[in-house]
């Protein structure tokens, strides 16, 4: 037995080979999770380290720990619009997905492990799901950029699709000891899993986002280690209740991100260094935990079930449940090749090791040697892929500085970075120039590492970051300023006011923000609005309507110029209406409204 102070060395150790593995992972480009493997090999019974461990129970225990606290980093920064724009492909993969790709493979495993059909669908299952924390990594850190819904398919399906592989693995097990009928009580149990662990995980998803936000903690950093127990409560309760622990703790991050929890900033810095944590010791001791020369024995056989599982089982899954969402062929192509597997599948290998199933040791091997086929083969090519099929889209460079809001109170506002390059919409334009917001600043201009203080005549160019403090309330206006100049824009909320100056150019907010005034270009609000409104009229809340929006004076100087506009985007139906009554009307392009009409 080694003693504590072994234990923390080791610990160290371990660690500082992680970082060191993930610096050679970047440069070489090999998958990390591989990388640890080996370095949990290596310092295993077997390897160079001599370390002995083989205590499945405690691996398991792990894993599961670690697994929890990466699907609850996965889950803060993951937002509502991935979820709306992903949840019905992602939805249909994480289930029926995983049950085609565990019912092939498990079909070809005992075929050619000679297993029985019930062991090689058991062995199916355990390798039937991708693993959210190689699938976040790849897509988040490893150098891979496409677009936001195939990225948010991949992400929301990964980080969705632990409970159905649970689900099968559990079941299949207790079918083989016989704890469970094969039929009723496998769909009890599936129920079970999937909608208390939805129950549970929104309900304290939704409890803790209350709690973090009207709390009141002395010491900032009590916030990120409350969101760690409020995700830590939701799996552990779920489990209690016979859900799916790992599907409720990833729906109450999503849920408490989403939220903007006080200190949120510190939460998901917080959060990325725990993850990372786990990643490197939780791969590093499942590599303690396997032998190379049980690997060995068990290579063939793994490497045509790795075939089947790669070029066969999770393709024919991904055409037959994606396909209907509209996505093109090259888009399902590349979604069949990120069926990255990872610490689930070594995991859940431990469980037939716990049950003391026969031939548990061949499946635990073959699983091994089946994940380090799946990060090798499929990470590694992964940007080559994606470059292949030409799905990159630009990446976004990191700003060379970043500013933050630091409050342990609520605050109404958010710091942006936005990446300048040559299709950016604000290219080459002054600041003074870019019909932003009222409210909205320009705190700093990034060039090279060159910090540039803004001012109205300084020019945005190709390559700068620009750090903008704004409301979240107007983001929608200064995403379209920022936008790309052949990017299909995005529409602007119906019905909702945004504060503009009156100082802004008519030609400057046609540009931007995609609206015709049917005004001479080079006048402002200010001349445009006193041009349409008679003097005597002329008050806070006068209105006029153009066919694509509605202008309101929201601020007049002791001299009658407008200092603040209201801009307000009509919907449809009410800019038809517009522009039918304008068509008859004869007093032109606009028309002037009355605070009370």
């Amino acid at each position: 037995m080694l003693s504590i102070e072994t234990l923390i060395l080791i610990t160290g150790i371990l660690l500082l080979l992680g970082i060191a593995s993930n610096k050679f992972s970047a440069r070489m480009g090999v998958p990390v999770l591989f990388v640890f493997l080996v370095v949990g090999m290596l310092a295993g019974s077997e390897g160079l380290g001599g370390i002995e461990f083989e205590n499945y129970s405690m691996a398991h225990g792990i894993g599961t720990v670690a697994l929890c606290l990466i699907l609850f980093d996965g889950g803060i920064r993951t937002p509502f619009q991935s979820i709306r724009s992903a949840w019905k492909p992602a939805g249909v993969l994480a289930t029926v997905g995983v049950f085609i790709t565990a019912l092939i493979t498990g079909l070809a495993a005992a075929w050619i492990l000679g297993l029985t059909v019930l062991q090689g669908l058991l062995l199916g299952s355990i390798v039937g799901s991708t693993d959210a924390s190689v699938v976040f990594s790849v897509l988040r850190g490893g150098g891979v950029n496409i677009r936001p819904k195939l990225a948010n398919t991949l992400e929301v399906e990964s980080g969705s699709n632990d409970p159905m592989a649970i689900f099968l693995t559990i079941g299949l097990i207790q079918v083989l000891t016989g704890e469970v009928p094969l039929g009723i009580g496998l769909v009890t149990l599936f129920l079970n899993q999937i909608i208390l662990g939805t129950i549970v995980g929104l309900f304290v998803g939704w409890a803790g986002s209350l709690i973090l936000r009207y709390i009141r903690l002395d010491a900032a950093g009590l916030y990120p280690v409350m969101a760690t127990a409020l995700g830590l409560f939701s799996f552990g309760f779920a489990a209690q209740l016979g859900g799916s622990g790992f599907l409720a703790v990833y729906l109450t991050g999503i849920v408490i991100g989403n939220q903007r929890p006080v200190f949120h900033r510190g939460i998901l810095l917080f959060h990325d260094v725990i993850a990372w944590i786990c990643q490197i010791l939780m791969f590093t001791a499942l590599g303690i935990l396997s032998f190379p020369s049980r690997l060995v024995e068990v290579a063939v056989p793994a490497i045509l079930i790795s075939i089947v599982l790669i070029f066969v089982a999770r393709p024919i899954a991904v055409f037959l449940c994606a396909a209907p969402f509209k996505f093109a062929f090259r888009e399902l192509t590349f979604l069949s090749w990120v069926g990255l597997k990872g610490a689930v599948p070594i995991t859940l290998a431990t469980f037939p090791m716990l049950a003391d199933l026969e031939g548990a040791s061949v499946m635990f091997d073959t699983v091994f040697f089946v994940v380090l086929v799946s990060a090798l083969v499929q990470g590694w090519t992964l940007p080559a892929v994606a470059r292949y099929l030409k799905l990159e889209v630009p990446t976004r460079l990191p700003p060379p500085v970043t500013l933050e809001i630091s409050s342990l109170r609520n605050v109404d506002g958010d710091i942006v970075d936005y990446f300048v390059d040559e299709e950016c919409q604000a290219a080459g334009c002054m600041l003074k120039q870019l019909a932003l917001p009222d409210g909205v600043v320009i705190a700093l201009i990034v060039r090279d590492e060159q910090i540039i203080p803004p001012q109205g005549g300084s020019m945005l160019l190709s390559g700068d970051h620009a750090i903008v403090v704004l409301r979240p309330q107007v983001r929608a206006l200064v995403d379209r300023v920022f936008a790309h100049r052949k990017s299909p824009p995005k529409e602007l909320p119906a019905e909702f006011e945004f504060p503009l100056r009156g100082s802004i150019k008519v030609h400057d907010l046609e540009q931007f923000y995609g609206v015709k005034l049917d005004a001479e270009m080079g006048a402002t609000l200010d001349q445009t609005l006193r041009d349409r409104i008679a003097k005597e009229d002329l008050k806070v809340g006068s209105a006029v309507r153009y066919e694509q929006i509605m202008l309101t004076v929201r601020g007049l100087s002791s001299d009658g110029t407008i200092e603040y506009v209201g801009m307000t985007i009509l919907p449809v139906a009410a800019a038809k209406v517009t522009t039918d009554a304008n068509d008859k009307s004869d007093e032109g392009p606009g028309k002037s409204e009355s605070p009370d009409s």
